[in-house]
């Protein structure tokens, strides 16, 4: 672009505000009217679907985008809602019904689960991102850019 303004590109570090809501219902995460956050795209901070929406902001500018699911934290998924054993959680941190529990992978990485129901035996775990399936309004605004030489 040649307007002579720095604009976000991929692997940019950046310092900005930024908030997360569902359309037409309330904020989930801000983090205006507190300090900003520095982040690297790529690091993992935000989704990469999130991210795409970063590229080619400008330096100072402030944008809201209005996504729709898929482009966002995608579909919900009813195969993501598994009946797990309660064997599987610690044995000193019992499952709470609509608590969010961070399972650990074989890989070393974890997983998020929103606990839906329980019994005496299984806890029904829903594995959907926590806003899959709903439209979400992402504003940005870009405080500092810094490239990597």
């Amino acid at each position: 672009m040649s307007d002579g303004l720095r604009r976000v590109e991929p692997g940019d570090t950046l310092t900005l505000h930024f908030a997360l809501r569902v359309n037409g219902g309330g904020e989930v995460d801000s983090s205006f009217g507190d300090a900003p956050i520095t982040l690297t795209l790529g690091d993992g901070t935000l989704t990469p679907n999130l991210e795409r929406w970063l590229i080619g902001v400008a330096l100072g500018e402030r944008h809201v985008f209005q996504l729709d699911p898929l482009q966002a934290f995608g579909e919900y998924n009813a195969e993501l809602v598994q009946s797990l054993p309660l064997s599987d959680f610690p044995p000193d941190e019992a499952p709470l019904a609509d608590s969010v529990v961070e399972f650990s992978l074989p890989n070393g990485s974890t997983l998020a689960g929103r606990i839906l129901a329980l019994t005496e035996t299984h806890a029904r775990v829903d594995f959907n991102h926590l806003l899959a399936g709903l439209p979400i309004e992402f504003e940005v605004e870009i405080i500092e850019i810094c490239r990597q030489s």
